[in-house]
């Protein structure tokens, strides 16, 4: 069993490569973060204060996260972006064997060319983390963003 310090080392470098993973570009890993049998979902906190189901993106499976990627790479016609992830304020809820509840909030900057950095996404995570063979792995990640207005733009997670 880890210790504090070491448990909240191992929480803090799995967000840390999911940002990168995701400022990098590198799309193709960002199912990888995830267990096979996953929750993603991006939600306005309005609908998830009321319990309301219905949310912006929802892949329910690493199978969905993968086809996400496709979407993204493939078929959705957008202009060229790069986008920085800052991940703050961790809070480990609990531990169950094997899972973390853990909770953190988020700020989504997104640059494109020849304009300036603007907000894109700010929220926070609700996350349920698993303990696998490979090293820690999201089993759910819920985003829910603060505002109820959407930019055009949110093709990429989050």
């Amino acid at each position: 069993m880890p210790t504090d310090v070491e448990l909240r080392y191992e929480v803090e470098t799995l967000y840390a490569d999911y940002a990168a993973a995701l400022d990098d570009n590198e799309l193709e890993r960002w199912p990888d973060f995830f267990t096979e049998d996953c929750l993603y979902k991006l939600v306005p906190r309005e609908n998830w204060e009321r319990n309301l189901p219905v949310a912006l993106m929802l892949c329910e499976s690493r199978g969905m996260l993968r086809d996400r990627v496709t979407a993204v790479r493939n078929t959705a016609v957008y202009a060229p972006r790069s986008l920085r992830h800052f991940i703050s304020q961790f809070r480990i809820e609990d531990e169950a064997p094997g899972h973390l509840r853990v909770h953190a909030n988020y700020l989504v900057l997104q640059t494109l060319a020849n304009d300036l950095t603007r907000i894109q996404n700010a929220g926070r995570y609700i996350d349920l983390i698993a303990r696998t063979e490979s090293g820690l792995r999201f089993k759910q990640k819920i985003c829910v963003f603060d505002s109820v207005l959407v930019p055009n733009s949110l093709i990429y997670p989050i």
